[in-house]
């Protein structure tokens, strides 16, 4: 399989990195400036035949324009807006993601953040480390258990993170494009709908030209001054100008944000708030997930190299 060229977008695991110079004739996509980048693509346009890519760099119309060989996309990620899924397609190139592995890291991480905002946990640390607290007693947080829990999209990570809330003795209540075979979560039709019905609002559904800015002005405004907003999702699901400003108005309660309309950028407005949580869009980031992960984009690329069934295919 030495000879099968594979093209990495940018910098991933390192351990994805290594099997795949391992595996593969590997060629790294960063390593040559925009300037000299459509030079570079001609003159290993014959030899690539894989590429992987992540959220932040897939397989754009551009690049899979520029690889006539390209047979197949394998993406570090469950998330497939970074590929143009319709250009694969008339090309017959094949396309795999990473789903199932990530579930469990990524729902953790959206009660996580629940905790985070409600129990106040970056100010308390805060409070602590600055020595504040030999001199008065923190204020009161606010409980999870017991509230009502909104979620956008129950889908993988979105019945994981209803499961864990239920735990927590939640009332659990979705929208979604279908409803689903719970007889305990309530189904909403309408997503401002289930954002009026809960205090907790999670949003967990895939991007999509449908789904993009979901979480606009008036769904805010459904979930209220006490509501919570969580996005473990993809940034452009929320419109981030009506999220910061509603969050300055006291319009909305907190948010917990482990993603962004324009990463690595975050709003600064932010950064001064103590009822919001931000993180680096870390939700899959722990070493057994990005291992797991990086094994199954490889087992994907030795499957199709082995003309034998991918593992997880999505085209």
């Amino acid at each position: 399989m030495e000879t099968n060229g594979v093209l990495l977008t940018c910098p991933m695991f390192p351990y994805l990195e290594h099997e795949l110079e391992t595996r593969f004739t590997l060629f790294r996509l960063w390593n040559h400036p925009s300037s000299t980048l459509d030079e570079y693509l001609r003159g290993i346009r014959s030899c690539v035949k894989a590429v992987v890519g992540n959220t932040k760099i897939g397989a754009s119309t551009e690049l899979i324009d520029a690889l006539p060989s390209l047979e197949i996309v394998s993406t570090y990620s469950v998330g497939l807006d970074r590929i143009d899924l319709k250009r694969c397609e008339e090309r017959g190139i094949r396309v795999t993601n990473t789903p199932d592995v990530l579930t469990n890291d990524v729902a953790d991480l959206a009660i996580g953040l629940v905790l985070g905002v409600l129990r106040r946990l970056c100010p308390a640390d805060r409070h602590v480390r600055s020595g504040k607290w030999k001199d008065m007693d923190f204020a009161l947080a606010t409980k999870f258990s017991g509230k009502s829990v909104g979620i956008v999209g129950l889908g993988r990570i979105g019945s994981a993170i209803a499961q864990r809330a239920e735990a927590f003795g939640c009332k659990i209540s979705y929208y979604s494009r279908s409803k689903k075979s719970y007889p305990n979560f309530k189904y909403h039709s309408s997503i401002t709908d289930l954002a009026t019905s809960c205090e907790i609002l999670i949003v967990a559904c895939a991007l999509t030209e449908e789904t993009h800015h979901i979480i606009n002005r008036e769904v805010i405004d459904a979930l209220g001054a006490k509501g919570i907003l969580i996005n473990i999702g993809r940034g452009p699901l929320m419109d981030e100008a009506e999220l910061v400003s509603a969050l300055l108005e006291g319009r909305l309660g907190g948010a917990g944000l482990d993603v962004f309309e324009n990463e690595p950028e975050a709003p600064e407005q932010l950064f001064g708030l103590d009822n919001v949580v931000l993180s680096p869009h870390l939700g899959s980031d722990t070493i057994e997930t990005c291992t797991a992960m990086a094994d199954l984009v490889i087992a994907n690329l030795e499957a199709h190299f082995r003309n034998e069934s991918l593992i997880t295919p999505v085209i």
